[in-house]
């Protein structure tokens, strides 16, 4: 096996996305399926982040407006915008599937774990909760999320 083979095999894909001019990207073995934005039943007494829920083939998907969550301001969703549905391994609760809100899937990315730079040291706690790494790829930024940071657990068990 030459060195381009062993770096292959090691590679992951990621989908990239776009939340207003920044963009994000996460593990596509996390990704269930990317679907149209489908407006979201809203739950009494949720986090500001959490639009509601849908129904997905008979099951209940929790929607998390990834802009929100993230410290920015709320999506305004339009047909334009799509939900990344995912399964979250989340620490406390096992395994959880919602809807991530965002305004566009961008691409797929084939990375190795060294193109991964950690989350820069300036960065806020909040932020570091959330950006596991960064990518600089093609003149562009693109933050790593940890998605078992995306739902918190109360607001798991709300929705």
């Amino acid at each position: 096996m030459n060195e381009i083979d062993r770096n292959d095999a090691f590679a992951r894909e990621l989908i990239a996305f776009r939340i207003g001019v920044q963009e994000f990207c996460v593990d596509i073995m996390s990704v269930r399926e990317i679907r149209g934005w489908t407006p979201a039943t809203v739950l009494p007494q949720s986090p500001g982040f959490v639009r509601g829920v849908i129904n997905l083939r008979g099951a209940v998907l929790p929607i998390v407006d990834l802009a929100a969550r993230l410290g920015f301001p709320a999506a305004e969703p339009t047909v334009r915008h799509v939900i990344i549905v995912v399964q979250v391994v989340h620490p406390l609760l096992g395994h959880q599937v919602i809807g991530l809100l965002v305004d566009a899937v961008l691409d797929i990315l084939s990375v190795t774990d060294e193109m991964i730079q950690p989350t820069p040291e300036v960065a806020s706690e909040m932020a570091k909760l959330f950006v596991r790494g960064v990518l600089a790829i093609d003149g562009r930024m693109i933050s790593l999320i940890s998605l078992d940071q995306v739902l918190p657990a109360a607001a798991c068990e709300a929705a």
